[in-house]
């Protein structure tokens, strides 16, 4: 299985250490465990940010970065071995573990921090936190500081000003590493094979869990232990639905099915959106929607590449979209004045994409200084245009209504252009029609 290499957190940690201010102290805590009913807990799924810098998989861990510390400049806090608990719940890395495995130069138990933390933060000017993130952890760490304050008469130095950390540690996630983008592509692979499975085994009078399944099953089969976000499996009008969750209709005949499912390796996501007929061949409507998604999709390909900025791809998406609407007789009227009035949200309601990376809807600013942030090389995103007929728009004729189509690939931009990331999975109608017909006849 691919993973960030060690090296690369501690170059990580290296190069956030460097923009902060000198005679300050990073801290950041471990992702709580989430219970999801009395006494059984959620799957355990790390921090995105404590993520980053640590490779730490464990909760009940708190990370504190201090520049220019003699005796080491990063420390973890972590829970202790305990032969006990890890009979019941798995090994842990105790502090050895924490240096020898995850580069610590100092490692303390969870339980000391209130002794120790308070010490450390002493005499540093400035204190980076993730604040407002987790209000319990804010609430401790003005605990610590106002154990410093009790003792200002004895001499004792408080921190005089707190800084979010999000900024620098979010502007450093938006770029993506050698490392990175390969750990992205594995995802990639493993959730266009899902995709194709699914296709591949959809049938009429199968329910949309029956290929919700197929995803899971090609998911940890390819080694993931999850997917990266609630998997949308949304046949006919459901299609309609951008973030249907509920996943339990039948599959019928005449009915195009939405998967947007993507699964994430080492806490790195993919996401991916195909549309496909559930008798495994488009009627003439859902073609003509169908490959005008795809022709905008195509448009918006052309518009990402370094000194773009991030709107030109979904301005692409608009323009095409709004074109083709206008000649399959959906909207009427000027195609640059439906662009200017917004017209075409009537049918298209969302943006072409979003950043993507640890969170499938990543970190980033969009905008700088007011104006469209300019790609580079590194950065990653989706490209996700789509066309939504509501099944009571009765602005259409009949043929129309209840068609939902979205088309989503990932990509990282390049030195030329776009690298995309999901092209493993057919895209086109021949093709789609093409395996789906194979699969068909292979059953048979």
């Amino acid at each position: 299985m691919i993973h960030i290499p060690k090296s690369e957190y501690s170059r990580r940690r290296k190069a956030l250490m460097a923009q902060m201010e000198p005679n300050s102290i990073a801290i950041l805590p471990a992702a709580a465990v989430a219970i999801r009913n009395r006494d059984v807990e959620h799957v355990y799924r790390q921090d995105s940010d404590f993520q980053y810098l640590s490779g730490f998989p464990e909760p009940q861990a708190v990370l504190v970065l201090m520049p220019g510390r003699v005796h080491g400049e990063y420390i973890l806090f972590c829970r202790e071995r305990n032969a006990e608990r890890e009979l019941w719940d798995g090994l842990r890395a105790g502090q050895e573990g924490a240096i020898r495995d995850f580069g610590a130069d100092d490692a303390f138990p969870i339980t000391d921090i209130d002794d120790i933390l308070p010490g450390l933060i002493e005499g540093r000017d400035r204190v980076y936190s993730a604040m407002g993130s987790n209000p319990e952890f804010d609430r401790h760490l003005m605990e610590w500081i106002n154990v410093i304050r009790s003792k200002a008469n004895l001499g004792a130095q408080p921190p005089n000003e707190f800084v979010a950390l999000d900024h620098l540690l979010h502007d450093m996630r938006l770029y993506k590493s050698a490392a990175e983008v390969k750990v992205m592509r594995e995802a990639a692979r493993i959730s266009a094979q899902a995709h194709v499975r699914a296709m591949q085994a959809c049938r009429a009078g199968l329910h949309e869990f029956s290929l919700e399944a197929e995803l899971d099953y090609e998911f940890r089969k390819g080694g993931a232990k999850m997917p990266a976000y609630g998997s949308i499996v949304a046949a006919g009008r459901n299609s309609c639905i951008l973030h249907y969750q509920q996943n339990d209709a039948q599959l019928k005949d005449g009915d195009l099915v939405l998967i947007d499912a993507g699964c994430e390796i080492d806490c790195y996501a993919s996401d991916i959106t195909r549309t496909f007929p559930v008798s495994g061949k488009y009627s003439a409507e859902q073609k003509a929607i169908y490959e005008l998604v795809l022709a905008s999709q195509e448009a918006a390909f052309a518009e990402i590449a370094p000194n773009k900025h991030w709107n030109q791809a979904h301005e692409a998406t608009v323009r095409v979209i709004t074109a083709g609407l206008v000649e399959l007789g959906l909207l009427r009227g000027d195609v640059d004045e439906l662009i200017a009035s917004e017209a075409y949200k009537a049918f298209y309601m969302h943006r072409a994409g979003h950043w993507l990376g640890m969170d499938v809807h990543d970190v980033g600013e969009y905008k700088v200084g007011g104006e469209w942030r300019v790609l580079e090389v590194g950065m990653a995103l989706t490209v996700e245009p789509g066309i939504y007929i509501a099944p009571d728009n009765q602005n259409v004729a009949k043929k129309w209504r209840g068609i939902g189509v979205r088309i989503e690939d990932d990509v990282v931009v390049t030195k030329t252009g776009c690298e995309i990331l999901t092209s493993g999975v057919p895209k086109t109608v021949a093709e789609i029609e093409a395996l789906m017909a194979a699969a068909r006849t292979q059953a048979a």
